[in-house]
């Protein structure tokens, strides 16, 4: 892990639920760039790389290809086929499943609960309608439903199977339905270039988000692994473990990266730190404090107004906005002598 986390200590990850199998998980502090190099990595190996389930062919009575268009069926093989790649699968094995579809004397739409129970195979949304039939009619197919990652097009399976009556649909096998990351500044104490990372997933249901996250860094683990199989550390003062990383965070005599590497936090570092951004001042304000020096609501309450007042770009309403926003806390500056 980067050396810098032993000054603003490790990232924290929170995940904030936005609705069923939709996941929204913030990541930070991390240091300046690492946002857009873990959103961009966990964005593409959550969409092309983990495992799912998906109709991968189907054989229906009646129909030789897609554009057949069957008696007293409403939709058009075709449709049907479309309706298919909507279905939300999990699937227990990685070998093929042939579920069945076999109605009699049915009028009205047809659903997935219609479809034969596997215990292989857990259909997610059953409400989904695939056709609808005409009077009193029957239906008979079978559903080919296959486990795999990222996306088989028809048409390579369909060179090495040719079997009569069998139609092959393009799989897109990931659970995962969206993702979307963005990268925003952050800042512990006096750094401000630091990054937050906020990285958004949404899945079919067969995998909850937190375990999609957990499998793609798995995959990604496992990759970067292979450039350091026997695990030697290059420049090993450079990198931190986060056992070290907290450790050092608590420890007192951290080494301080901002002052340098010769200058040793003392005392100071023990004292009680609340970030001024906690008192909601005006972007202005704030980066006049910032720009000055201060950075804590602690070394504000150090200053008296005639020294803030020295800052540059500070004014006298800026001024009037320390005094308010400190006295919504029931503090004030430090008196003048």
């Amino acid at each position: 892990m980067h050396i810098i986390q032993q000054e603003i200590g490790l990232p924290k990850i929170t995940a904030k639920k936005v609705g069923d199998n939709h996941t929204l998980f913030t990541i930070a502090p991390l240091p300046n760039g690492y946002g857009m190099t873990l959103g961009n990595s966990f964005r593409r190996v959550l969409l092309s790389s983990l495992p799912g389930a998906a109709v991968a062919a189907v054989k229906i009575k009646g129909a030789t290809h897609e554009y057949t268009a069957l008696d007293k069926v409403k939709d058009s093989v075709l449709d049907m086929l479309l309706n298919f790649k909507q279905l939300s699968l999990k699937k227990h094995s990685k070998k093929p499943t042939i579920l069945k579809l076999e109605l009699k004397n049915h009028s009205g739409e047809v659903k997935a609960s219609d479809i034969t129970k596997d215990a292989d195979v857990e259909i997610l949304n059953k409400d989904l309608v695939i056709t609808t039939l005409d009077k009193k009619n029957e239906l008979k197919m079978e559903i080919v439903i296959e486990k795999n990652v990222g996306y088989l097009p028809a048409a390579e399976r369909q060179k090495n199977n040719k079997e009569v009556g069998l139609i092959y649909l393009d799989a897109m096998f990931s659970p995962v339905k969206q993702v979307r990351y963005d990268v925003s500044n952050t800042r512990v104490g006096q750094m401000t270039d630091l990054d937050k990372l906020e990285l958004e997933v949404k899945t079919n249901g067969s995998m909850i988000p937190e375990d999609a996250v957990k499998f793609a860094s798995n995959i990604l683990k496992s990759y970067f692994d292979l450039f350091n199989q026997k695990e030697e550390a290059i420049e090993e003062e450079f990198l931190t473990d986060p056992a070290k990383a907290i450790k050092d965070k608590e420890d007192p005599a951290t080494v301080s990266l901002i002052g340098g590497v010769d200058d040793v936090v003392g005392e100071a570092s023990t004292e009680k730190y609340t970030p001024i951004e906690t008192l909601q001042f005006t972007p202005r304000t704030l980066n006049a404090l910032i720009n000055g020096g201060i950075g804590s609501v602690e070394q504000l309450m150090k200053c008296n107004p005639a020294k803030i007042a020295e800052l540059r770009g500070f004014g006298s309403k800026a001024l009037d906005e320390v005094k308010e926003k400190l006295a919504t806390k029931n503090l004030e500056l430090e008196v003048e002598d």
